[in-house]
């Protein structure tokens, strides 16, 4: 099936992976979003449940292991096209999460991935709702360090 104009809305997910002031992030390789940089996640498959999904797309995408916490949020992100069709349509269950190690290495889908200090997150080019998505994560966290 078809990622762009599809029949369906995608199911996606995220990870908010927090350790302690920094917040890991992908720079998107591929549309939606190439270039850009946001959370680590992708499309649940068949079969899979969100949490299981979460960690296999961190570990394609970052060469991390997770433990994952609970759900930060959900969000829909519907794009149209310039005659307003719907190009991608995207529900997508981010999770807090936390890293086993601090070792990152960008693979599959993703350009780069770094460990990004939460202040300096809108300095960078960054799809749309990611702050928001790290304010709610920072707190389920409660302000306690991982």
């Amino acid at each position: 099936m078809s990622r762009e104009y599809p029949e369906h809305p995608r199911v996606g997910v995220g990870a908010v992976v927090l350790h302690g002031t920094r917040v890991l992030l992908v720079k998107r390789g591929r549309p939606p979003g190439a270039g850009k940089w946001s959370l680590p996640g992708g499309l649940v498959h068949l079969g899979e449940t969100t949490r299981e999904a979460v960690v296999r797309e961190v570990a394609e995408e970052c060469g991390l292991a997770i433990t994952v916490a609970d759900v930060a949020g959900v969000v829909d992100r519907v794009v149209r096209d310039e005659t307003e069709r719907i190009r991608y349509h995207y529900v997508l269950v981010d999770y807090l999460a936390f890293p086993d190690s601090t070792r990152v290495a960008p693979g599959s889908d993703a350009a780069d991935v770094q460990w990004v200090e939460i202040d300096r997150v809108t300095e960078l080019d960054i799809t749309d709702g990611l702050v928001d998505m790290i304010r709610r994560a920072e707190a389920l966290r409660g302000g306690a360090r991982a």
